[in-house]
């Protein structure tokens, strides 16, 4: 059975590229348009990775993260938080929310896979 990767980007060009890749190479998508559009969606629903953009309206990735590691549902869901940002406070910030890891954009459809893989083992 495929594996579910859930996209939370308000960036629709970014989760249908995301999306698209990640189909090519097996995975079920599902897609959220902000945090609290992928907090509530994540509420009913069990998925393997989760793959979220920071700067967001309504709810950005680090609050959804932080929310999502105190849910019984998410406590242990892979992470990755997908950042134009290199500044070492936001990473820090992430990784005390609870994130698994980061993707720095622009990245490359393999960078991408490559990272998926090895968080999914």
């Amino acid at each position: 059975m495929a594996q579910t990767i859930m996209i939370v980007d308000d960036s629709n060009a970014i989760r249908q590229s995301v999306s698209f890749i990640l189909k090519e190479n097996g995975y079920e998508t599902m897609e959220a348009c902000d945090g609290q559009d992928g907090f509530d969606k994540l509420k009913a629903q069990k998925v393997d990775l989760i793959i979220t953009d920071v700067n967001m309206p309504n709810k950005d990735g680090i609050s959804m993260v932080r929310e999502l590691r105190a849910t019984d549902t998410h406590k242990f869901t892979p992470i990755l938080v997908l950042t134009t940002e290199s500044q070492s406070s936001i990473m820090q910030e992430g990784k005390n929310a609870g994130a698994t890891g980061w993707i720095v954009k622009p990245f490359s459809n393999e960078k991408l896979i490559a990272t998926i893989k090895k968080v999914l083992g």
